[in-house]
This record gives C-alpha cells, structure tokens and sequence, in this order.
C-alpha cells in the first residue's frame, strides 16, 4: 500500500517515518496540569503526536454499565462505568488549552472523540480524527466525522475483517480516502498469546489502507516488532507514574521507557533502510580488500593452454573476478606469468 497521508505536518505511509502517537488518553485523572506534564514527557520522548480523549462521561455510557474486568483489577475497586470515567473528564476549554501548549511545544495535539459533539468540538483542534476501537461499529459517528474530511485513524480491536471492511466502506462513500487501520487487541494489559501481529499484515494485504498497531502490551518489545513489519502508525499508552490511581496506569510505559521505544523504532526505520540492493559507502571502501581476483598458482610460460589447475582465486579483488574463470581455461598465454599474478583476458588467445 503506497498510500500517502498528511497528519499536520507529517506525511504517514509506506517509506515514511513511522508515526509515533504517545497516548495520554485519560492518564491526567482529570487534572489539565498533570495533562501539561504528559505533553512535556511525550516531547521529550520524540513522539509525533500527544493523544487524549474527548469526552462527557454522560454522552458516553449509561449509568448502570459494568467497568470491564482489567479496570476493575487496575483501580482495586468495582464501579460503574460512569462513575469511573467521570473523574477523567476535562473540559472543553482546558482541551483548548492543551491544544495551544501542543502548538508552543511543537508536537502534534490529537484527542479521540467519544460522541458527536466532540467530534464538533475537536475539528478546530486536530489534524485528524483518531477512533477507539470501541467505535469501529458505531458507522453513524465514523460518517458523520469522515464528511469533515480529515483523516480517520481506526482501531480496530475486537473485530474481524468483515466489520472493518463495513467501516472503512461507510468512510469511503462519504468521498473521505483517507483511512489509517491500527492493529489491536483491546486487553489492558494485552498478553503476548493474543497480539497476533500477523494480522496486521493481513490488515496490509486486504484491505488497501495504510496500517499500523495500537499496543496494549507490556513494555516494548512488541510496538518495535510492528515497526519492523511495516506499521505506518505505533501508538502506546504512557503515563508519569505506574502507580498512579486509574483503569490504565498499570498498562501504560513511564516517560523514560516511551523515550526508549520511540528511538528504538527509529533505529529500526535506519536498520530497514531502502528496498535498493547495492554496495554501501563503507564497503565501496573496502571491496577489492575482501573481493577475489584471478591468479596464476605457479609459473605460466608462454604459448601454454591454461588448465584449472594453474590457476586460483585470491586477494585482493581489483583484478579479473572469479566469475570470468571459464574465459582463461583452455586459452594460450600470450606472455609468461609469474606466480600470484592476477590473469587478465589480454593475457590469453
């Protein structure tokens, strides 16, 4: 997939640097200077982008709705949904003003939408529209925010092909092209056994879209797999501090282990290189040291046919390579040679 997307100032796509998206999602707990904190730890990483989530804990979950099970592990306690995610929220106006600490610190703001008025709310702010995987099936919001033709990036967590295909199609009839698939498993913490990141190079293969990978695992072996597979994108979830109260602390990576991922999937992009395969810089250096040359193995005189016993293969390779030995063979010598030296075809006839 040869797709090139624009993110701010950022192209996104095959051959291009992976875009790096250190999620804040809710680890502010609510609190816009903890927020700050996390923009300053997501730029000194060298992230791209800082991601949050937009939201009203009213326009999101009913009342009565259970936490998920990791949640509920994570916070120690069971509570409803609502109850949870009430203390994340931050309000409208402190969004703005993340968004202009974002723009003084140089690094792309970012908040996931959850309800159509965020989606309103955010379209001044962001540069593309990132969505939950929880909102893969909720087409009615994917069209409503692909028609204000930014570009849509998808987790797609918990879904099967046909279900991604039904959002990326509904996207595309809205005349928005442009569409960026994250692999995921939505487990906080994932386990290896259900990463399968074989899937998103299915994702990559079917589908005809940019893709890349949304990690909830542990640590950071994982997101630099991605990278090397090709993912477009790599997002992961940080915080200031594990031991922080909240559903996604404990899955998160403290700003020094973001920083190290992030240059980790750089070293990676350098490793990966171009799809050219030629000599490098350093070894047009060094190739006729290490390269072969044709030789004789002892005294030749002239007028004598040349048999593969008279000749051998040596250092250095500034002579005749070993690859035109079958045009010395059974030729006569035109002058004497003398052992070691490199057999060139005016010497034959």
């Amino acid at each position: 997939m040869k797709k090139i997307i624009k993110i701010g100032k950022k192209l996104v796509g095959d051959g291009k640097p992976c875009f790096i998206i250190a999620e804040a999602g809710v680890n502010h707990n609510g609190d816009i200077n903890i927020a700050k904190k996390l923009v300053d730890a997501a730029v000194k990483s060298g992230a791209d982008a800082v991601k949050f989530q937009t939201f009203k804990a009213e326009g999101v979950v009913t009342r009565n709705t259970d936490i998920a099970p990791y949640a509920k592990k994570n916070i120690g306690k069971n509570l409803k949904q609502y109850d949870m995610i009430k203390k994340l929220e931050l309000k409208y106006d402190e969004f703005k003003k993340l968004k202009s600490y974002c723009d003084k610190k140089n690094i792309i703001f970012l908040s996931t939408p959850h309800s159509l008025d965020a989606i309103d709310f955010l379209d001044a702010l962001v540069p593309a529209y990132k969505f939950g995987s929880g909102d893969l099936t909720n087409i009615p919001a994917l069209e409503y925010a692909a028609k204000k033709h930014k570009p849509m990036i998808l987790g797609t967590g918990m879904a099967t092909l046909a279900e991604i295909r039904i959002a990326v199609r509904a996207i595309r009839k809205t005349g928005n092209k442009n569409i960026i698939l994250l692999h995921c498993t939505t487990n906080y913490p994932c386990h290896i056994e259900e990463v399968n990141l074989r899937a998103m190079l299915t994702m990559q293969n079917t589908l005809n879209c940019p893709v890349g990978y949304s990690d909830h695992t542990l640590g950071i072996t994982v997101p630099i797999m991605a990278s090397t597979l090709g993912a477009v994108v790599v997002e992961k979830h940080f915080t200031l501090n594990k031991n922080l109260p909240g559903p996604d602390h404990k899955a998160s990576l403290e700003p020094q282990e973001l920083k190290t991922m992030v240059n980790a999937i750089r070293n990676v992009e350098t490793i990966l290189g171009s799809y050219a395969k030629k000599p490098t810089v350093s070894e047009k250096k060094i190739i006729n040291l290490v390269r072969k040359s044709i030789v004789a193995q002892k005294d030749i005189k002239k007028g004598v046919v040349v048999r593969r016993d008279m000749v051998n293969f040596k250092r250095p390779g500034n002579g005749l390579s070993p690859s035109f030995v079958k045009d010395i063979l059974g030729k006569k010598t035109k002058q004497d040679i003398k052992k070691d030296e490199k057999i060139q075809l005016n010497m034959v006839e």
